[in-house]
């Protein structure tokens, strides 16, 4: 048990380093890129980042591409660190089922 602990901690520190990578590259980019302020910026990425969708408009061509790439990355980035945090706890449920590779 106490080997699931250390797995399940630092599985769950690496999905918060990630979620904390995402979160820094959207609030800089949208503030640097897109001209919105900081807290703008981590509203919008907290927004994509988790699939809810934009709350400001973009209207340089330079914006519209930073927010359709992050839009992207958030996608990929947001099933990624699902899988990471829940990966330990349905590695255990398999070992409680006894489940085998075969």
């Amino acid at each position: 048990m106490p080997n699931f602990y250390l797995r399940l901690w630092r599985y769950n520190l690496f999905a918060l380093s990630l979620i904390t990578f995402s979160m820094a590259l959207g609030t800089f980019g949208y503030h640097f890129i897109c001209q919105l302020s900081w807290l703008d910026g981590f509203h919008m990425s907290a927004m994509i980042l988790t699939g809810m969708g934009p709350v400001a408009e973009m209207t340089t061509v330079a914006s519209k591409l930073f927010s359709s790439f992050y839009a992207l990355y958030s996608g990929v980035a947001f099933l990624s660190i699902t899988a990471v945090f829940f990966a330990p706890i349905i590695h255990r449920l398999l070992h409680i089922l006894h489940v085998e590779k075969d």
